[in-house]
């Protein structure tokens, strides 16, 4: 708890409007992932042809959007940044490894890779002093 402490006071300290910018961004981007794979079941469903005959296959289906859409929203604003981005996390790494046991698609793996990388950034970083987070610190 100690080194969440620390590190939240150190990413307050040296907190930059343009990461700020980055976070809002990387949420905006999961939060309209997750409307579109709402609106296009079938495209997600053809992303997971590979491994439909897993179980939790439709589990996973249905963790997918609703987990993009919320994250999103909550990342945008700062609230409970780690939180969602933890719950981000198996969505990531599975959209990186569903390219190599199916079709490769690198454009997707790109997008996916980039998109680990920046919610790593954020899980050590934190939502930073221009978020919801923040502000509820203060106020207490």
């Amino acid at each position: 708890m100690d080194t969440i402490k620390s590190l939240n006071k150190w990413a307050n300290t040296h907190t930059y409007l343009p990461l700020d910018m980055v976070r809002v961004g990387l949420g905006v981007f999961l939060f309209f992932k997750g409307i579109n794979f709402m609106t296009h079941t079938e495209l997600l469903m053809g992303l997971f042809k590979p491994i439909e005959n897993f179980a939790g296959g439709m589990l996973v289906l249905h963790y997918i959007a609703p987990a993009h859409f919320i994250g999103g929203v909550l990342i945008a604003f700062g609230l409970l940044t780690r939180w969602a981005i933890i719950a981000q996390l198996p969505i990531l790494i599975g959209a990186i490894l569903i390219n190599f046991v199916g079709e490769m698609h690198v454009n997707n793996l790109i997008v996916a890779i980039s998109a680990l990388l920046v919610c790593s950034f954020f899980l050590v970083y934190g939502s930073g002093r221009h978020s919801a987070d923040y502000y509820f610190k203060m106020q207490q």
